[in-house]
């Protein structure tokens, strides 16, 4: 039987390793597969907490899992992704819903180009040879927070239905 109290814990643990994931990638500019592992690891608590069924529920988030992988696997292949934050998305894919999975996407990739252009930016001025490495976890877990901040806790859903974004 799903238990709402046990669905919130879990959450809490996700945004946890997420800020553990942000933190690890600032200092190292890696994301370890413990924890890449340990999130994954946790979606099938959380379809039980949420009462998921198994289809079409638990096969969308799979499904959706699978193409991320698959789509991230490519860029990595290409150089234009690391391989921690490829496992990251994809073991996030297993626990947020496809539109929200989406706007999690969207907002990555806003807060990563900021990032980016910040860092490149600092990078120049401080005149830099090396290759810039962005700790690209920051804005995966930034905005994975952002995606379950607006989904979950009643007072950012009710700012973001106000201002139009929900």
């Amino acid at each position: 039987m799903p238990d709402f109290e046990f669905r919130y814990l879990l959450l809490g643990a996700l945004a946890i390793a997420l800020l553990v994931a942000a933190f690890t990638d600032i200092r190292r500019r890696q994301i370890d597969n413990w924890l890449n592992g340990a999130i994954a690891a946790g979606a099938p608590l959380y379809w039980w907490a949420s009462g998921l069924s198994l289809w079409p529920g638990v096969a969308w988030q799979v499904g959706v899992a699978f193409i991320t992988l698959v789509v991230l696997a490519g860029l990595f292949a290409l150089r234009a992704m690391g391989g921690g934050d490829v496992k990251l998305l994809t073991a996030l894919a297993l626990w947020i819903q496809p539109l929200w999975f989406v706007r999690l996407l969207i907002g990555m990739s806003l807060i990563g180009g900021v990032l980016t252009i910040a860092l490149g930016t600092w990078h120049v001025v401080r005149r830099r040879r090396e290759r810039l490495a962005v700790p690209y976890g920051v804005a995966i877990s930034s905005a994975a927070l952002w995606v379950l901040a607006l989904q979950f806790l009643p007072a950012f859903a009710g700012s973001a239905v106000a201002g139009g974004a929900g």
